[in-house]
């Protein structure tokens, strides 16, 4: 198994185009660099204030993994369903009132979705004028961020809006094994008996 399969969620496949299964597989790489980054740049900046000898650009670099790390994790927590989502409603509905319910929390999250993308923008044009110290960075390079989590919040919820109307929201799945725990059955002896 590659890691892009085991990158990408099997879960609710009929919502998803097969052609975004690269960005999501993407998109979780660069959520893992992300984190590693943030906690490798927080115990560097806690040494080198412990030795006396602080980086003050550390908390800059921290910063800046921390936020893309929130806004691309919640992007690809949309394709994944993970986030953003209400399913206890959902869930126990059938039929029109399960679709209805469905449809109505992904505009919900699509209109949010277009307001990342709109007042992100905003924010990412009124950054060049406001600077990060010490660098002198302009604070745009972190409110670009938002904007293009806006848009895969987007492309996302459009994806999972055509397929849930074109093939149901609801669908038995069948339930998920790690790829690496191998099947014993057959080896361990049957509960309460001999083989």
């Amino acid at each position: 198994m590659t890691v892009a399969e085991r990158l990408v969620l099997k879960r609710q496949r009929h919502l998803k185009w097969r052609a975004l299964d690269p960005l999501e597989t993407v998109l979780m790489m660069l959520c893992g660099l992300l984190l590693f980054g943030f906690c490798t740049t927080v115990i560097f900046d806690i040494l080198t204030r412990e030795i006396g000898r602080p980086w003050l650009w550390l908390q800059e670099v921290t910063s800046t993994f921390f936020i893309y790390a929130i806004f691309t994790g919640t992007a690809v927590a949309t394709r994944r369903n993970d986030h953003l989502y209400l399913t206890a409603v959902a869930d126990t509905l059938v039929g029109t009132a399960r679709t209805i319910v469905e449809v109505a929390t992904r505009l919900v999250v699509l209109a949010v979705a277009l307001c990342f993308i709109y007042f992100g923008w905003l924010n990412f044009l009124r950054g060049f004028s406001s600077f990060r110290m010490p660098s002198m960075t302009p604070i745009a390079s972190l409110y670009a961020a938002i904007p293009i989590c806006g848009v895969l919040i987007a492309l996302f919820t459009i994806e999972q809006l055509v397929n849930g109307l074109r093939n149901g929201f609801a669908r038995d799945e069948p339930p998920e094994s790690p790829p690496h725990v191998a099947s014993i059955e057959g080896i361990a002896p049957a509960a309460g008996g001999r083989r």
